[in-house]
Order: structure tokens, then sequence, then C-alpha cells
């Protein structure tokens, strides 16, 4: 059985991280600690609005991907300025699914990721983001990880939610 749920990851400590997701209204799994002041929390439902929300508590740039059965995932990410993009990754079988790819266009999702990694201050790698937003994978959390790792945060730390 897939991944019906979500993550956020942001520059936080865990259990700050945990308390903001929980004020954000996300009931939160598990976590881990990402290294580098990188964390993430894993939640099995996740409120519209939760990048956002996460962002401007934690005053730092939020990513949210929430997952449709681990085939689709739905990525929303915001900074503590207010930028925010929105990405879809697994497009082929988002496809399969009848969602309208078109209402995430990979360019601005693009550009969007590249302000959102230096708002971190990361060093990001926009042929590996476009190779995140435009792959496909047998899961969509193998493609978060190809996504964070892009963006600049390492996801070797993350232990996916795979199957």
């Amino acid at each position: 059985m897939g991944n019906w749920g979500g993550m956020a990851v942001a520059h936080a400590t865990v259990a700050e991280l945990r308390e903001f997701a929980a004020e954000a209204g996300c009931a939160v799994g598990h976590d881990e600690d990402l290294g580098g002041g990188w964390s993430a929390v894993h939640y099995p439902d996740q409120p519209d609005g939760a990048a956002a929300a996460l962002a401007r508590r934690t005053g730092a740039p939020v990513l949210t991907v929430a997952y449709l059965d681990s085939d689709v995932g739905f990525v929303e990410a915001a900074t503590f300025a207010g930028g925010r993009w929105k990405a879809l990754l697994n497009r082929r079988t988002a496809q399969d699914y009848e969602i309208p790819v078109d209402r995430f266009p990979v360019e601005a999702a693009l550009a969007g990721a590249l302000d959102w990694a230096a708002a971190a201050g990361l060093t990001a790698d926009p042929d590996g983001i476009r190779a995140a937003l435009t792959g496909s994978e047998a899961f969509a959390e193998d493609l978060t990880d190809r996504l964070l790792g892009a963006l600049g945060v390492d996801p070797t730390a993350l232990g996916g939610e795979s199957a």
C-alpha cells in the first residue's frame, strides 16, 4: 500500500518542526534530522497551506509534499518573505489519474525552486531540479529525494515512505 500522507522539510530542529507542524494542523507521525540544521516530519494528512503556515512559524523556507498513494507528489514550498511555488512529481503518473498537469508549469516551479533555495542559503542544481520535476519513478518519494538533493538539502537521512 502506498503513502497517502505528507512531509515537511525546514531549516529547524526536529523538536521545533514537530511543534510547528502540529500548530499548522499536521498530525506528526515520525521525524528525521537531515543534518545541516534541516529536519523533516512525516504525517498522515496535510492541510492546505501547510507550507506557508510553517514558513511563517519557522521564519525559514519550508517545502511540503503531499502524496497520492506514493504515485504522485504535490509539492508546495514557501519562504518567510512570502515567496511560494508549487510543483507536481511524477507527471506521467499524474496524467493517469487525470490530474491537470498544466496547472503545475515546470518553468514556474523551477524559478520558484531556485528562489527558495537562495532564500534558504543553499546552492541549487537547476538541471537536477528540472530532472526531478519532469522525471518518472515508481514512487513519488524517490523524486522528492532527488528534488531535495538538487535544492541543496541532503535527503540521504530520509527513511522514505515508499510502498
